[in-house]
């Protein structure tokens, strides 16, 4: 008889994660532990939208009577583990034809396929609750509002038609009687909570911060950057300013601290007079509401044309998405997920960059997206959320651009969710969700499997 006592779960974690450490001759810097997939005809209850955009993939434009959930770009932990709030951007891509998109924050339940099971599909959660609801209705979202007129921007919902333009159809009448918010009027990148529970969005057509509660109604006036204006900004539109950066290139990243509260904002575009290919990235204050004057500069990589999101590791380490425009149907993507310190600077004054996940190589040795291969990669034009699970573990999202084509084929492409191990830990202290040691068991298998299949192609 064995007397061997088992271990406890914690033991195994921690034995196993010490095996994937010893591995890493034999093991890929990341693994695929979990998918999940939205279709990209996901839709919300919600007024008329997309009267102003094109339909593409097969899927045409206006949705009558709903909203599509879609477009992720930020997110957040939900209010239950394994469920998460997605923050869609202001619609269909520009504030020309987003008048009609709601800007909301979702809040979704992935059942990640996973080595030992999981169905791979994605479900509706109660917003506050995190229990699971059976589509897109009243309870699984917030809707961004301005009941108290507090922004200095005319909103959509303080006209009649859209657009104030004789001819174009009525302002829906929930917008109108709710002040709420749409992708004419912002467009929200980026979102985090502080820590009095209440939320700020990076906005790139100012670009703005926005403060809001958790119901999502705004609480102050938008807050600009000094010497920082798009073409989109009020003031540049009324000749007050002259624009200093590209049309919608504002805060696509913005990380927080885990005292909740600073922010770090991260700029999509280089400001005019800036080196080329250099973001800014500055220092927010939650206390005084004001910047602090602290900043810093990010270099993108020779291949790397835009940033996709920025998270905070610790105090002063961050995880930034890279990437390029090119999917698996043009050109050749680039896409990765870089760490950055703000203690550490090359000699040029940019921070220094190491590479810790390369999305278009991430080892799938269960093939959990199906395709056929054991090597996944994620080749989707935009890329704009990451959330930080444990050391060891990241959730990704993209963003799918409804009703945009290209990622993985020509129809319209849907939103992917992945739970990535990391071998390298973080420096980051975090509780692991249930079912993480699971996942790390299965790290395990992963790597007898990678070892078997490296001799057999030897």
């Amino acid at each position: 008889m064995n007397s061997t006592r088992p271990l406890k779960p914690a033991a195994v974690a921690t034995a196993v994660l010490a095996l994937l450490a010893a591995s890493t001759a034999e093991a890929a810097s990341a693994a695929l532990e979990g998918w999940a997939l939205m279709p990209a005809n996901t839709f919300a209850e919600g007024p008329t939208t997309g009267q102003f955009a094109s339909g593409a993939g097969g899927n045409p434009l206006p949705l009558l009577d709903k909203q599509s959930v879609q477009g992720f770009s930020a997110v957040l932990a939900g209010p239950t583990a394994g469920t998460y709030l997605f923050m869609p951007d202001n619609g269909f891509g520009t504030k020309e034809n987003s008048a009609d998109a709601l800007l909301r924050m979702y809040a979704v339940t992935p059942n990640f396929k996973t080595a030992t099971g999981g169905t791979g599909t994605v479900s509706a959660a109660n917003f506050n609750s995190g229990a699971s609801m059976g589509g897109f209705t009243s309870g699984s979202y917030v809707t961004l509002s301005d009941p108290n007129q507090l922004l200095s921007l005319k909103i959509q919902a303080d006209y009649t038609r859209y657009y104030n333009t004789a001819g174009n159809p009525l302002v829906a009448s929930s917008i109108r009687s709710g002040r709420q918010l749409t992708g004419a009027d912002l467009d929200i990148e980026s979102v985090r909570k502080d820590k009095n529970g209440n939320l700020w969005f990076g906005d790139e057509f100012g670009p703005y911060l926005v403060k809001t509660n958790a119901k999502g109604e705004v609480l102050r006036r938008e807050i600009g950057m000094l010497g920082v204006a798009s073409p989109q900004n009020e003031a540049v539109i009324n000749g007050t300013l002259s624009a200093t950066l590209g049309r919608s290139n504002g805060f696509e990243g913005m990380a927080i601290n885990p005292n909740g509260d600073r922010l770090y904002t991260l700029l999509e575009g280089t400001v005019t007079g800036d080196p080329a290919k250099t973001l800014r990235i500055n220092a927010f204050d939650v206390n005084t509401e004001a910047y602090t004057g602290q900043q810093w500069n990010y270099r993108l990589d020779g291949a790397g044309t835009n940033i996709g999101d920025m998270t905070a590791i610790n105090d002063h380490e961050f995880l930034i998405i890279e990437r390029n425009g090119a999917t698996a149907t043009s050109g050749t993507p680039f896409k990765k997920i870089f760490t950055v310190d703000l203690n550490q600077v090359d000699g040029s004054g940019n921070l220094v960059k190491k590479e810790m996940v390369n999305l278009m190589d991430i080892a799938d040795p269960n093939d959990l997206n199906g395709d056929g291969s054991i090597a996944f990669t994620f080749p989707f034009t935009t890329i704009e959320s990451v959330l930080i699970l444990d050391a060891h573990t990241l959730l990704v999202a993209n963003d799918n651009n409804y009703p945009g084509t290209g990622g993985r084929n020509l129809g319209s492409d849907n939103t992917e969710f992945l739970k990535i191990h990391l071998d390298q830990a973080l420096n980051v202290s975090a509780v692991p969700e249930p079912g993480s040691y699971a996942l790390l068991l299965g790290g395990l298998a992963l790597i007898g499997f990678k070892g078997r299949n490296r001799r057999q192609r030897a």
